[in-house]
Order: structure tokens, then C-alpha cells, then sequence
């Protein structure tokens, strides 16, 4: 068994973002001046993490933001950064470029809510789900090829325990203070919210107590960051997560001093 942290980050602001354009995978744009401020500011909120594994999405604004954070991280400078194409943004199809209004004015027009709506060219929920299961398959198996000990998996089978709380403090370190292994991913709003939906609907994640579901389910903000305390098994037909404890989600102390686009 393996036990290990997961911290999750949006990428920085964008002018798009400012403007209240959607992106989705055809536009790639850079991260704005307020974007580059956000991504130093998370950079520096996390600078005391040690992240053993780094995964980002190919696309350039959140390459750059992975980049600022890692730039500013005392222990994490050299660790390699992956770039995955299964965490890009959901694309919007022929919305992409154009205004969120306008991705609204065509749910309407179909009769669906704007959430639930897929815009032609685009991708439903359940395919931006089923990028998000596959990545979360191999982020299970690289996890446990190279941290996953002999030692430590004898002894966690050896003596099943309840697992302890995570401490959450309002500190950067909420939940990892006692966890070696910690990947870090930079992906995207729309993909994020998908992600965090499955955990908690699908995969049966541990919530912490007082946090609301319309708190888990809101929108991240740029450089939201939220944490998982994800424990592995071994099982025949792959590794398995035996347990998921949410941390928490969309935290975004580290931008009480940026300006933020919202």
C-alpha cells in the first residue's frame, strides 16, 4: 500500500480569462501580467512542499504557471515536470474564442443548463471524465513503481488501521505534514471541476467536516489549489485507491494580495 498526496492547481489568469473567454483546447494563450502575479504568489504559498512528481497539462498557461511554482519551490526546483495531454482543459468546440454569454445563449437555446450543455465539436462531461479516469490509472501505477516499497507494503497489510485524520490548520502543508510522496498537477477550470466530481461523487472521497457541496462543486478560481490524501492497493486488475480524504478545494489565501480579475 501506498499512501500519498495530491495537490491540484488551476492555472494563472490568462487575458481571455479577463475578458470572460472561452478557451477550452484550440486557444493557447499565455498567462496575463495578474496571472504571472498569481502563479508567483501560489509559487511562494507552496514553497516549503516537497512535490516528488509533477504533472501538467501540455497547454501553455498552465506549463507557465507549473514552471513560476516550481521556480519558487525550495525543494521541488529539479523534479521533472510531465506533460499530459489528459489534463487539458474540456474543449468547447465551436464556443472556443467566443464569449461564456455566448456559450449560455446556445444551452438556452437547446433547452439545457449551461453546465450540463456541449457545444458542437466539443466534449461532454462524461468524455472530459473518462481523460480524468484514465490519467488518474496512471497516476496510481507510476505512483506505486516508484514509491510503493516492500517494506511499507508488508507493513501496512501486516497491521490494517484506521487511517488518521488529516491536520487542516489553514497552513500550505494542511494534510501532507506526515506524507513523503506528494504529486503535484496544474490543469484547468473546467477539467478540475470534473475531476473534483468524481472523486467525491464516483470514488467516494472523505470530505472534511463543514465543507458544503456547493463549496466542493463551485468553480476554481486561477491558481485555486486544492489537496487529496489518496491511500493505494494492489489488486490483480491494477491499483486500486482504497481510501481518498479531501484536504481542501479552491483554496486561494495566497491571492489576498493580488489583484484578482474577478
Amino acid at each position: 500500500m501506498l499512501t500519498f498526496a495530491l495537490t491540484i492547481v488551476r492555472h494563472g489568469e490568462t487575458q481571455y480569462n479577463r475578458d470572460k473567454l472561452l478557451q477550452g483546447q484550440g486557444i493557447d494563450t499565455p498567462l496575463s501580467d495578474t496571472g504571472h502575479l498569481q502563479a508567483v504568489a501560489a509559487g511562494r504559498y507552496l514553497k516549503d512542499l516537497h512535490f516528488t512528481n509533477v504533472f501538467v497539462s501540455n497547454l501553455q498557461r498552465a506549463v507557465q504557471t507549473a514552471e513560476i511554482i516550481l521556480g519558487n519551490n525550495l525543494h521541488s526546483s529539479v523534479t521533472q515536470m510531465i506533460l499530459d495531454p489528459l489534463l487539458r482543459e474540456r474543449g468547447f468546440g465551436v464556443a472556443e474564442g467566443r464569449p461564456k454569454e455566448h456559450l449560455k445563449n446556445l444551452a438556452n437555446a437547446a433547452g439545457q443548463a449551461c453546465r450540463d450543455y456541449t457545444p458542437p465539436g466539443g466534449e461532454t462531461l462524461e468524455q472530459v471524465k473518462t481523460r480524468f479516469k484514465k490519467f488518474l490509472k496512471s497516476l496510481y501505477q507510476r505512483m506505486l513503481e516508484e514509491h510503493d516499497s516492500a517494506d511499507q507494503s508488508s507493513a501496512s497489510t501486516s497491521a490494517p488501521s484506521e487511517p488518521e485524520q488529516p491536520v487542516i490548520a489553514g497552513l500550505a502543508n494542511d494534510g501532507a505534514q506526515n506524507v513523503p510522496v506528494h504529486a503535484l498537477i496544474v490543469s484547468h477550470g473546467a477539467f478540475i471541476r470534473v475531476s473534483v466530481r468524481h472523486l467525491v461523487d464516483d470514488l467516494q472521497c472523505c470530505l472534511p467536516a463543514g465543507l458544503k457541496m456547493n463549496q466542493v462543486f463551485s468553480p476554481c478560481p486561477n491558481t485555486g489549489i486544492s489537496r487529496f490524501i489518496i491511500t493505494l492497493r494492489r489488486e490483480e486488475s491494477g491499483p486500486l485507491a482504497s481510501r481518498i480524504q479531501c484536504v481542501f478545494i479552491n483554496r486561494k489565501d495566497h491571492l489576498d494580495d493580488v489583484k484578482n480579475s474577478d
